[in-house]
């Protein structure tokens, strides 16, 4: 007992060590952190990492990935309850076709302008609330008080929003929504790559998407028929990879030609918006805009972002928008076509599009190397699209519009 009493009151009390005073995070190389912020990417997260400490401040901007996810685009016109209901009313009474061809004249101009408010510069309307609203963010301490609105919310456009990242490589924009307000069932998806113009075009649609299950493909009703019918069993009778002459007759490529004309304006209008970002961030290597719905995406790489700021592009005298060339069309057709993993695609329509003046230069070229058609979408459609130029091929042609 004595000797465990002397054992204790010998013992001292050391200090700790002096390293427990430093912040181990700071001994982490700047390296490191920015392999983390690359990877974190959404330009909302790497804002609230700025505000961390001077250190993450002064290395947020170095950051080379970048993802700028717009939360809503709200226009002028779609502010007022009474235009909403009515346009929704209005809505009902229209059949598909007419919907679609309404996209083309009057539907796409709202999105598209809205586009353009929250790509450019932001402003207030008379009533004091933004006329388009991009990326929200209620936690922003740095933004002007003329960027809240009622709900005490912080919008930016995206071009306010990047431009103090100095080193972005890699920049992805992804809008809340599709531009075309195609019908429940419809599938509709589009990829274009530009330069200071169309390179090229990637179109795939389907007049209705079948999901294997319980449901038999007889007993499921086709969105926008083409005239053609499937056997029950998943044959096709006489499918020699012609397109029937009911195909014509009932609506089904007037139909395809207004997918086709609604995701050029689409196309060519995200591509005409984009061009602040692309003069002030010279040291982007690829840039892509795409959509949640995954509906469109709109791709430049290297070369074609250095060839927008050497030639500048042509704008459409109708509206703000890069002016589409006059296009060589080609065009696949499968009233039924099965992918392997059992999805059924009724009406299945592929069309690869590229300027006349290119296909004329690389005639030969193009006509064998079609890897940009097949690659040009993520599984099942890929499949979709390799079956599809396995088929007889229809050759169109389109004006400059």
């Amino acid at each position: 007992m004595s000797s465990l009493r002397s054992d204790l009151t010998s013992s001292r009390v050391y200090p700790e060590p002096s390293y427990m005073d430093d912040d181990l995070f700071d001994r982490l190389p700047d390296s490191l952190l920015l392999l983390v912020f690359n990877k974190i990417g959404d330009v909302k997260a790497l804002g609230r990492c700025c505000v961390v400490s001077r250190r993450f401040h002064s290395l947020v901007p170095q950051v080379e990935n970048v993802v700028v996810r717009v939360d809503c685009v709200i226009s002028d016109d779609e502010s007022s309850p009474s235009s909403a209901s009515s346009s929704s009313s209005s809505d009902k009474s229209r059949t598909p076709f007419s919907a679609l061809f309404r996209l083309v004249i009057g539907g796409i101009v709202k999105p598209l302008q809205a586009l353009g408010q929250f790509l450019g510069p932001t402003r207030r309307s008379t009533n004091g609330a933004h006329p388009a609203l991009a990326v929200d963010d209620p936690d922003s301490s740095a933004a002007d008080s003329s960027s809240f609105d009622q709900s005490g919310v912080t919008h930016h456009s995206p071009t306010q929003v990047l431009k103090n990242f100095n080193e972005i490589r890699f920049l992805r924009i992804e809008l809340p929504s599709g531009e075309l307000g195609i019908d429940d069932g419809v599938l509709l998806k589009w990829r274009a790559d530009f330069g200071s113009t169309l390179d090229n075009c990637v179109i795939l649609g389907a007049s209705s998407v079948i999901h294997p299950g319980p449901t038999k493909i007889s007993d499921v009703q086709d969105n926008g028929s083409d005239g053609f019918c499937a056997n029950t069993n998943g044959a096709v009778s006489d499918d020699n990879g012609s397109i029937p002459d009911s195909f014509y007759t009932n609506g089904g490529l007037k139909l395809r030609v207004v997918w086709t004309i609604s995701s050029l304006i689409a196309a060519s209008a995200r591509h005409y918006l984009l061009q602040p970002i692309i003069s002030e961030h010279k040291t982007l290597d690829s840039l892509v805009l795409t959509d949640a719905d995954g509906q469109g995406m709109l791709y430049m790489n290297r070369d074609q972002l250095e060839e927008l700021r050497v030639k500048p592009l042509s704008a459409s005298s109708a509206s703000k928008r890069t002016l589409v060339p006059a296009l060589n069309m080609r065009l696949w057709y499968a009233p039924h076509l099965e992918l392997p993993d059992g999805v059924v695609l009724k009406g299945a329509t592929l069309v690869a599009i590229r300027p006349s003046e290119q296909s004329a230069t690389s005639k030969k070229e193009v006509s064998s190397d079609l890897s940009w058609v097949s690659t040009a979408f993520e599984e099942p459609y890929g499949t979709a699209a390799k079956m599809l130029i396995k088929r007889r091929t229809y050759c169109l042609e389109m004006n400059s519009f």
